[in-house]
């Protein structure tokens, strides 16, 4: 079957396959010639699933949540446990508004997107902007990532390609006034989205945090209630040590959303589950591949199912 006609789930379940090696087979083999449900039970999973790179503290969570619902629906057989993690793993997963509705009441609607160098930043931008041409709404976006190298350039472009007009300074302008032209033009275009790239790193993580906080007043003075959502890009081939930079966006920003991209090249695929139980902030888009239609809202059962290797609910 094509990629094509698989359709995106199918590509996810198929991209997945590197997690659910380390989970689901691990997860096998604890319960496999098992008679009963003990201590040594739970331990092995913990560990299995903390290779996956959920976590510590949402490892613990979860199989502290299983070891309360084996006694009460007094389970004896280790199998039974299987559908036992996967109840926990959706419930995890589901929690929070996974959408996102690109309308403003008043004037254009803003997305800050933020995210360390290297996460899918630039490309991500690209391909929402590329989804929201593709439904006949005209979109801006403004490059404020002016301080690393060739930013401004590469993010162009991808615009060019897509055509979409961006709102660009010099290399090392402050990111904050790209920001207000760029508020100030969508407005003036009326334009239906703006989407403005931020920086990802300066020369500290204090002056990082202290320009992302200055791009979000900014751009709520010259647009009322701006920005509307905020998306923090976390790589996924990066396991915990995004969730420990998403974990420092989230001081500095009001952050609505994460997208999770590169899932496609790693067995770390638990990490969107710990993002989710230790951020409390839903995913909204996940990407597993190069091309815009690889990256797609965020659908937490479909995951989890894909996850497992099962048939999509949706089919």
């Amino acid at each position: 079957m094509t990629e094509e006609k698989k359709g995106f789930f199918g590509r996810l379940r198929d991209r997945l396959t590197k997690t659910r090696t380390t989970l689901v087979e691990g997860v096998k083999q604890v319960f496999a010639g098992r008679t009963r449900i003990d201590d040594e039970v739970f331990e092995e999973l913990e560990q299995i699933l903390i290779e996956a790179d959920m976590g510590v503290e949402t490892v613990l969570a979860i199989v502290e949540d299983m070891r309360r619902i084996s006694q009460e629906r007094r389970l004896e057989n280790p199998e039974d446990l299987f559908e036992v993690l996967k109840e926990e793993l959706a419930s995890v997963m589901i929690p929070g508004d996974h959408t996102v509705e690109w309308e403003a009441h008043d004037g254009p609607h803003v997305t800050l997107v933020a995210g360390v160098n290297g996460s899918g930043k630039t490309t991500t931008i690209a391909k929402l902007a590329a989804k929201l041409k593709a439904d006949n709404k005209s979109v801006l976006i403004g490059a404020a990532d002016t301080f690393r190298a060739a930013a401004v350039e590469q993010l162009s472009t991808w615009a060019e390609r897509i055509d979409v007009p961006v709102i660009k300074h010099k290399e090392g302008a402050d990111p904050a006034a790209v920001s207000f032209d760029a508020a100030d033009a969508a407005i003036a275009r009326k334009m239906d989205t703006l989407i403005i790239d931020t920086a990802g790193r300066l020369h500290t993580k204090v002056n990082l945090m202290e320009e992302l906080k200055k791009i979000q007043r900014v751009i709520g003075k010259r647009i009322p209630g701006a920005p509307h959502e905020v998306l923090l890009v976390i790589d996924a081939t990066t396991g915990q040590n995004g969730l420990q930079q998403a974990k420092i966006f989230t001081e500095a920003l009001n952050v609505t959303g994460i997208v999770i991209t590169k899932l496609d090249g790693t067995a770390k695929g638990g990490v969107a589950l710990s993002i989710q139980k230790q951020l409390g902030i839903p995913i909204k888009y996940i990407g597993v591949g190069e091309k815009v239609e690889d990256l797609q809202p965020f659908d937490p059962k479909q995951f989890v199912a894909a996850l497992f290797g099962e048939e999509s609910s949706e089919q």
